[in-house]
């Protein structure tokens, strides 16, 4: 099985939060952080870049917080995706030097990633949350029931 980073999962968890989790006020990186178990270190940061590709829009101030820069139906996986590859595009990419490294073993995972971008662009922020209220996950800011009579 292929594994993701954490920092992925990480941001995806994120903003699949502040989308279920929104209201009239900013969504808190201490309640992300606590409600999904993210270290605060790594979340700040992937924050912070969501922030600056547009899919977040940060709040400033003591009510501060973080919202959807746009509608959970226009954010894909895929964006998501784009923004973490980017927060460590420093790197250099690993090249084969071999016959077949170059011309087998690239191109098919050249393909296979285009694959799986495609799938990740089909699947939006909206799409997840519609998923995450049909399986019953509460929120916490979910009026207690009152049973009185």
């Amino acid at each position: 099985m292929l594994t993701l980073p954490r920092k992925l999962l990480f941001a995806i968890e994120a903003v699949l939060d502040i989308a279920y989790h929104s209201s009239d006020r900013p969504v808190r990186s201490g309640e992300i952080a606590e409600r999904q178990s993210i270290p605060r270190r790594y979340l700040e940061q992937v924050l912070q870049h969501l922030v600056r590709a547009e899919i977040l829009a940060g709040v400033r101030g003591p009510r501060g917080g973080y919202r959807l820069a746009r509608e959970r139906r226009l954010i894909s996986l895929g964006a998501i995706v784009r923004v973490v590859q980017g927060i460590d595009a420093d790197a250099e990419p690993e090249h084969l030097t071999s016959d077949l490294g170059r011309h087998v073993v690239e191109p098919l995972w050249r393909d296979l990633n285009t694959e799986w971008m495609s799938k990740l662009d089909a699947i939006t922020i909206d799409t997840l949350v519609r998923e995450a209220r049909t399986k019953g996950i509460g929120k916490d800011d979910d009026p207690p029931i009152d049973f009185t009579i």
